[in-house]
């Protein structure tokens, strides 16, 4: 993939705390209890943060050393996709705690999400799927002070509605973002290893 649209794409990522109001209608936003919009641990040593992205919300197995991660995503502000209500649930899911083998560098960049797509990407991190492999699809990192660190989580994400993930209109179907996404595993979703340099960034 070019340079040119690893770019792109990563602008339009790093856009997560903009949004926009879209969609046809607007529904409450019903997050779930004992939800959360941010985690925050300390392994080895190091004090980790994952999230806060737009819509979603975590509820870790253990808080204090999350290794499985229930998910809930919404279309806060309309974020993900034009056609589905703002604010309505439009993805359930979990994580699975990982640490990336040293094959391959962490991208360096201004940005705070720095991607890596499938084809580009060592095959030891891939490798490091979770089963049902073809379901953990997305690893996003966690964060240290420093910035993008090699733990994090690959993450399934089930639809609960038929929508266009179309980043609220941002992107088209030439976009490696975009897909119609169907009730179930979103077997669509892109294929990605995100490196998180943290909020602020």
């Amino acid at each position: 993939m070019g340079q040119r649209l690893t770019s792109l794409v990563a602008a339009g990522l790093a856009a997560l705390a903009l949004g926009c109001d879209a969609g046809p209608g607007r529904v409450p936003l019903a997050v779930p209890p004992g939800y959360q919009s941010r985690l925050e641990f300390v392994h080895d040593g190091v004090l980790l943060g994952f999230g806060q992205f737009v819509g979603y919300y975590f509820r870790a197995d253990d808080p204090r050393d999350p290794v499985r991660v229930k998910l809930v995503c919404f279309n806060e502000q309309g974020f993900y996709a034009s056609n589905a209500p703002v604010n309505a649930l439009l993805y359930e899911g979990e994580a699975v705690r990982t640490r990336l083998p040293g094959a391959g560098k962490v991208p360096p960049g201004p940005d705070r999400i720095r991607p890596v797509f499938f084809p580009d990407a060592p095959a030891p991190w891939l490798a490091t799927r979770p089963e049902p492999r073809d379901a953990f699809v997305h690893f996003h990192s966690c964060y240290a002070r420093a910035g993008p660190v090699r733990l994090g989580f690959w993450i399934r994400h089930r639809a609960v509605r038929a929508f266009t993930y179309d980043m609220g209109g941002r992107v088209g179907p030439g976009s490696p973002l975009y897909h119609r996404v169907a009730p179930g595993t979103d077997l669509g979703f892109a294929r990605i290893v995100e490196f998180d340099a943290g909020p602020g960034r």
